[in-house]
């Protein structure tokens, strides 16, 4: 699959103010920082797309992007932003929390993961989360351009070990650079071949309890 038009649609506080789930829907979310701007500018070739910034906890809303008029991509706010407000963190673990748990036509979650770091304790949490919350995830590593190919290898196995302490499987794993615009075309096959699992909302209740 090749993105051949992405347009910002609009931004929202909660689900209420999200769109109808009548598109299947593709989400993206880490730590603040992790590249996740980058990333979904890359994926649809359009530069300025996402903002990103050097500032850390920069998206503060779920931003809704329509992708040829045919799917959602979103950019949720990041997670693990330690100079925040407590009150503004528990806000968006709420803001994460609801979207992930009740947006019906969630195909899947991107969890962007720095490959230049080892198995961060938040990282692993929030994943054994939407595990127990039978989220379907997948894993994206950003800035894989950044290290040497040895090193990358290294900080893989090292991340796959760490894992698979805890899990039978290792889950869906995609290798990205927004640079080098690696990992693009694996993840739009693989988007395109989960439009499948998306299942319409009924037609009397399209807007109810998004």
């Amino acid at each position: 699959m090749e993105i051949k038009k992405a347009k910002f649609l609009k931004s929202s506080s909660d689900n209420k103010g999200c769109p109808t789930p009548d598109k299947p829907e593709f989400a993206f979310i880490g730590r603040s920082n992790v590249g996740k701007s980058s990333l979904i500018n890359m994926l649809c070739n359009v530069k300025d797309l996402a903002k990103t910034s050097s500032k850390p906890g920069k998206t503060q809303l779920i931003n809704h992007f329509i992708i040829d008029e045919k799917w959602y991509l979103v950019d949720l706010p990041g997670y693990g932003y330690a100079k925040t407000s407590k009150t503004n963190l528990e806000k968006f673990e709420a803001l994460i929390s609801n979207y992930v748990t009740k947006r019906k036509n969630l195909v899947c979650l991107f969890i962007l993961i720095d490959s230049r770091l080892e198995l961060q304790k938040i990282d692993a949490e929030f994943m054994e989360w939407c595990a127990e919350k039978e989220i379907p995830f997948a894993i994206a590593f950003t800035k894989i351009d950044k290290l040497g190919k040895n090193q990358w290898a290294s900080n893989l196995a090292k991340f796959k070990k760490q894992l698979l302490t805890t899990w039978e499987e290792m889950p869906q794993y995609f290798e990205t650079s927004a640079e080098k615009r690696i990992g693009n075309k694996d993840i739009l096959n693989f988007i395109e071949e989960n439009f499948q699992y998306f299942v319409p909302p009924p037609k009397a209740t399209a807007n109810d309890d998004i």
